[in-house]
């Protein structure tokens, strides 16, 4: 029998989508923006995500969102 122990594909993606989160979120702690900047900001990045994710999740499945 094979010895599985390695991380998995999924832990590896989890893991990097958790450092991207906590970078994002340092860098928007220190970057001199006014309140509403970082809101636009957020507001194209979580779009930009969604469309990723859309993407991805169509070309995993071949189905339409």
């Amino acid at each position: 029998m094979a010895d599985n122990s390695g991380a998995g594909a999924g832990a590896i993606l989890l893991a990097f989508l958790v450092g991207a989160v906590a970078g994002a979120a340092v860098a928007l702690l220190y970057a001199p923006a006014t309140g509403r900047e970082t809101r636009e900001f957020l507001s194209d990045k979580a779009r930009e995500g969604a469309r990723k994710a859309t993407e991805l999740y169509e070309q995993a499945t071949g189905e339409p969102a």
